[in-house]
């Protein structure tokens, strides 16, 4: 253990999109704030935010059904469609915001317009798909949004998962071309690179081993330098967790109450990537399908076009898998070692509730690449294994918890923070849509954790996101200069698919 120690304002534990996000807010907000980045792997953005290791959908809710549920009446309930499409306009906004201050630069480098669809087979799938879009066209946020069950305009659409397909049972899907690709990986080192030109210190290879609270109510971060061994001690103000899956080990050393009772489940991935350029090419939109019965809401299976270091790619999955690993470069004890006495019945109770979950992974973790291929072919009749290879996702890390309407060991699916009462610090636990809603998420962080700087800072917010406090649905004129500044200034209205290589 080393006896240096340095005092600074923010740490920011992980160098990944959540934390890369909250300190460039912080940095636009206060600027003679010092901020401290300490990134366990040698680069910023490698786990769960890499591009390989997540499906880069701009999450707005356009076409993943399972933010849209069924009520028992029969209608559709899309309050959280309409909640996940305002955070991500507001994502958005800010990213506008950066590149139009010359902050960032190349939007098309990571993001581009993608067509976003749904696709469902079955009649009472169809249905169903005929409800939501009725329900979502009425809203101004999903405006352009199209249906069909009609096999020739499908086979325009998605000409890839048309062909060779036998007409024996009802099909239909919606479309709507406002969708995007994210490349959040490649976000994520622009924006750690215009921290480090703020002179953010960003310390890659150095571990947090400990957070423990200071008698004067600051924050002790011990941090291990990979290369050295030697032991560092930092002290701050504010401390974010925004390490992955990695999070819930340090909220729980922080010892703060809000952390307790809290458990994690993980939940592996396997996307299958085509290695074909005449397939790949056949194919330009996100297509989102229905989650199998007892599957977890991120294995909703999708085919995706992808835009990564320029290049045209085509994915499929995710197929789910078990490890006890939080991290994609964890420890195979992590799940083991996060059971303490105040989450071992919490964790117990999930255990009991999920059996399905249980099964579902199993299964999932046992079938042979022709299974899978199978499963593919449901997409796309046509598909040839040659065509197709594996590629392992990023870890992601269930939040389980204990609810009033869910009772004891809930497991939640979505991005949960968790702060301590007098805001000093903050985890960010969770999956998707994670990413996509990040600055929506950090801007909740900064109310909580900073609430007697709001009133100063809001001003400058608003500037950044102009929607900021507002509800973009029951604004419409405000909604459309949204829209239409920023599809200009992230060159989503510019960019034509023929301008990218295909390889």
């Amino acid at each position: 253990m080393s006896n240096r120690e340095t005092k600074t304002d923010v740490i920011l534990i992980g160098a990944g999109i959540m934390s890369a996000t909250l300190g460039t807010i912080l940095k636009e907000l206060v600027p003679e704030w010092e901020i401290k980045v300490f990134e366990k792997l040698e680069n910023a953005g490698e786990e769960s935010s890499n591009e390989w290791n997540n499906a880069g959908t701009g999450h707005a809710a356009l076409c993943e059904l399972n933010y849209t549920a069924e009520k028992p009446d029969g209608s559709v309930d899309i309050s959280k469609a309409i909640s996940i499409n305002e955070q991500f306009q507001v994502s958005m906004q800010f990213w506008s915001y950066l590149v139009k201050n010359k902050l960032i630069n190349n939007p098309q480098e990571f993001i581009m317009p993608l067509p976003h669809m749904s696709f469902v087979q079955g009649q009472q799938n169809v249905e169903f798909l005929r409800k939501r879009f009725e329900a979502l066209s009425n809203n101004p946020l999903f405006e352009g949004m199209e249906f069909s069950e009609d096999p020739k305009k499908l086979m325009e659409w998605i000409p890839l998962i048309m062909q060779g397909r036998v007409h024996n049972e009802p099909i239909a899907a919606t479309k709507i071309d406002t969708g995007t690709d994210v490349n959040f990986g490649a976000l994520t080192r622009m924006l750690i690179d215009h921290l480090e030109s703020k002179d953010v210190a960003v310390n890659y290879n150095h571990s947090v081993e400990d957070i423990t609270r200071t008698s004067e109510g600051l924050w002790e971060v011990n941090v291990r330098n990979l290369f050295s061994g030697r032991v560092d001690r930092h002290t701050a103000k504010f401390v974010f967790i925004g390490g992955g899956g990695g999070s819930l080990h340090l909220l729980q050393k922080s010892g703060i109450p809000e952390g307790k009772n809290i458990g994690g489940f993980p939940v592996s991935g396997i996307f299958m990537v085509c290695n074909n350029p005449e397939v790949v090419a056949q194919h330009h939109a996100k297509v989102y399908g229905k989650a199998k019965v007892g599957a977890p809401p991120m294995s909703v299976p999708h085919l995706d076009t992808r835009y990564i270091d320029n290049q045209k790619s085509l994915l499929f999955g995710p197929f789910a898998g078990f490890t006890p690993k939080f991290l994609k470069n964890g420890s195979i004890f992590d799940l083991v070692t996060s059971v303490k006495p105040n989450n071992l019945l919490t964790m117990l109770a999930a255990g009991a509730k999920e059996m399905s979950l249980t099964k579902y992974l199993i299964q999932q973790v046992m079938l042979s690449k022709e299974q899978r291929m199978e499963e593919l072919r449901e997409f796309i009749p046509n598909a040839k294994s040659e065509d197709w290879d594996f590629v392992v996702a990023g870890q992601r890390v269930q939040v389980i918890k204990d609810t009033e309407d869910g009772g004891k060991g809930t497991l939640q699916f979505g991005t949960e923070v968790i702060t301590a009462n007098d805001g000093s610090i903050a985890a960010l636990l969770g999956a998707s849509p994670g990413a996509s809603t990040a600055v929506h998420v950090m801007l909740q962080v900064i109310q909580k954790c900073f609430p007697e700087h709001i009133d100063e800072w809001e001003p400058k917010i608003k500037t950044m996101i102009p929607s900021y406090g507002e509800s973009l649905m029951n604004n419409q004129k405000l909604l459309q200069n949204v829209h239409e500044s920023t599809a200009n200034t992230l060159g989503l209205t510019e960019v034509k698919e023929q301008d990218y290589v295909y390889n």
